[in-house]
């Protein structure tokens, strides 16, 4: 059994609120030794935090505001975000980034909620925490001017093929590969870009209760993803960058312990 890190995972979603503690403790017996607690919303963020506090040295959590809910940004999220990014378990800002594909918030409001957001990373010096879907240009676009002063970041869930992760590797950014990885046919691009991944750049997570890989062998209750899935996920990307799933994993762990400095 390996030692695992998942880097994003949605604990504070309500279908965990009947066996949060039991699902924490499976994950932890599947050697999913630490976990970051996703904060998507101001409340969430806040959530995050708390549930975080409860679980020294085991879960960290992150602070920001997806772009479904960047219309949500108010005149005092940045003091709040601020607030909570200060705490020692609170180790990235974010998720935060652009969504085209949905448009949940408009696309004015949810370059105004990126920019802000990396603001405050680079105030606190603490790493982002990226989110990007159908939007990547611009995605590229806003963090230029900023990202030399900001302390690294990961491109969350990432799903793109060789050209985009080469993009995200020249901004410095390390890449988190989910459960899509385990799905040949929506995950092509990201199976074909996988090998060319640098080792020193990789990270791991579930994005739970998200993406269950389609080809795990356990039939999930209601679809819902959990981070003991983690390990299935190490040896799809084992598999695929050809490498010993303890070499990766090892390199994966360190890669999270560096970046987010847990």
């Amino acid at each position: 059994m390996h030692t695992l890190i998942d880097i994003g995972t949605n604990l504070t979603h309500d279908s965990f609120d009947r066996d949060r503690d039991a699902v924490i403790r499976q994950a932890v017996d599947a050697g999913v030794s630490r976990m970051i607690v996703t904060g998507a919303s101001a409340e969430g963020s806040h959530q995050a935090a708390e549930l975080s506090k409860a679980y020294p040295g085991l879960l960290y959590a992150t602070a920001g505001v997806h772009p479904h809910h960047a219309k949500e940004y108010l005149d005092g999220t940045t003091e709040l975000l601020t607030e909570l990014a200060a705490q020692p378990f609170v180790v990235a800002v974010g998720e935060c980034g652009l969504d085209y594909f949905r448009n949940f918030s408009p696309v004015a409001d949810q370059k105004r909620a990126f920019a802000a957001q990396l603001d405050i990373a680079v105030s606190n010096g603490k790493p982002v925490f990226l989110h990007q879907r159908d939007a990547h240009d611009d995605f590229v676009a806003i963090p230029t001017s900023r990202i030399n002063d900001i302390s690294g970041g990961v491109a969350h869930c990432f799903t793109g093929g060789p050209g985009e992760m080469a993009e995200y590797l020249d901004m410095g950014l390390h890449v988190g590969v989910t459960g899509w990885v385990c799905d040949e046919r929506r995950g092509h691009d990201l199976r074909e870009a996988l090998p060319g991944l640098p080792r020193d750049r990789l990270l791991l997570e579930t994005d739970a209760p998200y993406l269950v890989p389609r080809d795990f062998p356990e039939k999930m209750p209601a679809r819902r993803n959990e981070p003991r899935v983690l390990p299935h996920i190490l040896a799809a990307v084992a598999q695929l960058m050809e490498r010993d799933e303890a070499e990766v994993a090892t390199a994966a762990t360190a890669n999270t312990e560096r970046l987010f400095g847990i």
